[in-house]
């Protein structure tokens, strides 16, 4: 089974909270539209049909990958860590 990309899932995530947070302060049509597209997405892309389980199996690829990741190198002579500073 194909795992879907970390980075996508979270800028799903992302995505799906900005959405939900602009429709509880102001519902639109526009918005709502919105985040419908992003919340099925999230079920194809999670294999679910329930948004909440997508968010949850979401969550959960997150903290997994990121348990996975490489530890950081200790910083260098000069006091770099290697590490981006961008977010």
């Amino acid at each position: 089974m194909l795992e879907p990309d970390p980075k996508v899932v979270r800028e799903l995530l992302t995505r799906y909270a900005s959405l939900r947070i602009a429709q509880a302060e102001r519902p639109r049509p526009a918005v709502l539209r919105d985040l419908t597209d992003v919340s099925y997405t999230l079920c194809v892309m999670m294999a679910t049909t329930s948004v909440h389980d997508a968010v949850a199996k979401a969550d959960a690829l997150l903290l997994a990958k990121g348990r996975a990741a490489p530890e950081p190198r200790p910083a260098d002579a000069g006091g770099e860590s290697g590490l981006s500073l961008a977010v």
